[in-house]
């Protein structure tokens, strides 16, 4: 009788590695399109209307999201790069990355509190202009009521799923598979060499560890993902 306890098969391994490669592509590629998502809602959400003012004895008047919290566009902007360079980047990289898209999305997602917690702070230029009074008292006393849109919750919203995406790549980005070229170039090294800066900064940035010796290409070898 044959026994079955035995290790894997080469096709058995190779089937589970093409398996876990598929895996790891779908979460970077899901990653991707969460940060591409929440980019574009809080680019949306800056652009509408996000409440209207009533001014004592003056016409309402209405504040866009760019005036309500200026900071948003920039940041979704900051973003839509970042879903560039992680398609691109190696392992360290990547949870660099994804630390920033939690920071960014922790930022928009305070900005939006701040600016739904305080509406007549975050209009006083658009008021100020409106009826050439300057003054945070005296631009409150002239404030009848704020009547708030859906448009800041978005932007609310879409701050939360840019923090979350950013926590979900911290967790799985080294799983992902490594970014590689249909002709990526072969980079020789001798494994005799003594360490440097460069050597070291490369290995970090293709997701290995410069200090273990276990990881170095012999000569005329491709690097290992």
């Amino acid at each position: 009788m044959t026994d079955q306890t035995g290790s894997d098969t080469p096709a058995e391994q190779t089937d589970a590695e093409q398996a876990q490669r598929r895996a790891g592509r779908a979460l970077r590629s899901r990653s991707i399109f969460g940060v591409i998502i929440a980019a574009a809602l809080t680019l949306l959400a800056t652009t509408q209307p996000w409440w209207t003012v009533l001014i004592i004895d003056r016409e309402p008047l209405e504040v866009a999201g760019t005036v309500a919290s200026p900071a948003l566009s920039a940041l979704a902007l900051a973003s839509l790069a970042l879903a560039a360079a992680l398609a691109l980047s190696g392992r360290f990289f990547r949870v660099v990355l994804g630390g920033l898209q939690a920071l960014i999305g922790l930022t928009t997602l305070l900005a939006a509190i701040r600016s739904i917690t305080s509406p007549v702070d975050a209009s006083a230029t658009v008021i100020s202009d409106a009826t050439g009074v300057a003054g945070p008292e005296s631009i409150a006393g002239l404030v009848d009521s704020v009547v708030l849109t859906a448009w800041p919750w978005v932007a609310v919203a879409a701050g939360a799923l840019a923090l979350l995406v950013g926590v979900f790549i911290l967790v799985t980005a080294r799983r992902w598979p490594l970014a590689t070229s249909k002709y990526q170039a072969v980079r020789l090294q001798d494994p005799n060499a003594p360490r440097s800066s460069v050597g070291d900064w490369d290995a970090l940035s293709e997701g290995e560890d410069p200090t273990d010796e276990s990881t170095t290409d012999t000569p005329g070898e491709k690097p290992r993902p």
